[in-house]
């Protein structure tokens, strides 16, 4: 061999196994991280927290603003958030929204992580 040549590379062994359990597939990975990234702002885990708390069950959006200290239309942005991830249903009486907690959707979203 001369000085120019390069040894040939040596065998390399054959990669790991594939695991054979199942991977994410990509739709429930983006509605996994659509719930958790609803969950990543405090004032929305502030809603759900007030949400859940409330004597009925449900709260009106004009119940939500004070707590907060935020005005109307951002607390209606993070509504919607939590609405569009699963978390929250809302219900229009007239004027107003009324949000109350999906049944079920805590408990569904505790167990996420478990499930990846």
């Amino acid at each position: 061999m001369t000085s120019l040549q390069t040894p040939a590379p040596a065998a390399q062994p054959d990669c790991c196994v594939p695991s054979a359990a199942p991977a994410l597939n990509a739709g429930d990975a983006r509605q996994k991280a659509l719930i958790f990234k609803a969950l990543a702002d405090p004032n929305r885990l502030r809603l759900l927290s007030i949400v859940k708390a409330g004597e009925s069950g449900e709260s009106c959006v004009c119940d939500l603003t004070e707590p907060l200290g935020l005005g109307q239309p951002t607390v209606s942005h993070h509504l919607k958030i939590l609405v569009d991830a699963g978390l929250l249903h809302r219900e229009k009486r007239g004027t107003w929204a009324y949000y109350s907690l999906v049944p079920g959707a805590l408990e569904r979203t505790a167990g996420l992580l478990a499930t990846l």
